[in-house]
């Protein structure tokens, strides 16, 4: 078993999989770090297994298996990014095809009322992220503040909504709407998604 904290050569092996399969993992280092368990997440996540991040014998076998995963919508062309609610990830197609797969976390579906962060005013809805087909309508470089906390590089793709980097990343869906990925991810994905490139949401 591994986990947060392993190093070694099992570790680099395992991220070299990982990343050849084209799951977010980071550096491939071989060191067990955040971004590492995130990409086991998004495998996990992939192949409906238990969302632990622990590379368990269960998620091993399963690797071995593997065979690069498959968009569901190749009817928006490319480049293109699918979200997946259900499986809590988003596969991100460039112009040569899949680049990327990253676990992230959308609406909760559950109601909630928080004091806003700009307004000091009593914010109340449901954890709820839109299903159907945008384009990225504009990008903001660094940290923004919402009504609802802090967004890092955010990208939104309809009205409030925009899939963005957050401290928070857990292997289930939390968040007000939105669509979170882990702070390193946003780093590379904010640079390279453009304006206007298709988003389906679904699941």
């Amino acid at each position: 078993m591994l986990k947060v904290g392993s190093r070694g050569e099992a570790v680099l092996a395992l991220e070299k999989r990982l990343a050849e399969l084209r799951y977010d993992v980071g550096a491939v280092d071989g060191r067990y770090d955040q971004q590492t368990w995130q990409g086991v997440v998004a495998f996990q996540k992939y192949a409906k297994l238990k969302r632990t991040g622990t590379y368990t014998l269960e998620t091993q076998e399963a690797l071995h298996a593997a065979i690069l995963p498959e968009g569901l919508h190749p009817e928006l062309g490319l480049p293109r990014i699918e979200i997946d609610i259900k499986r809590g990830i988003l596969l991100f197609f460039d112009e040569q095809g899949l680049n990327r797969v990253i676990a992230v976390s959308t609406g909760s579906n559950r109601k909630y009322c928080e004091t806003s962060k700009k307004s000091g005013e009593r914010i109340c809805g449901v954890g709820h992220t839109p299903r159907g087909t945008f384009r990225i309508q504009y990008k903001i470089s660094g940290w923004r503040e919402s009504d609802l906390g802090k967004l890092y590089n955010p990208l939104y793709f309809k009205d409030g909504y925009a899939i963005h980097g957050s401290p928070s990343v857990p292997a289930y869906n939390v968040s007000h709407g939105c669509v979170r990925m882990s702070i390193a991810t946003s780093e590379w994905f904010f640079g390279t998604v453009k304006n206007g490139t298709p988003v389906i949401v679904f699941g």
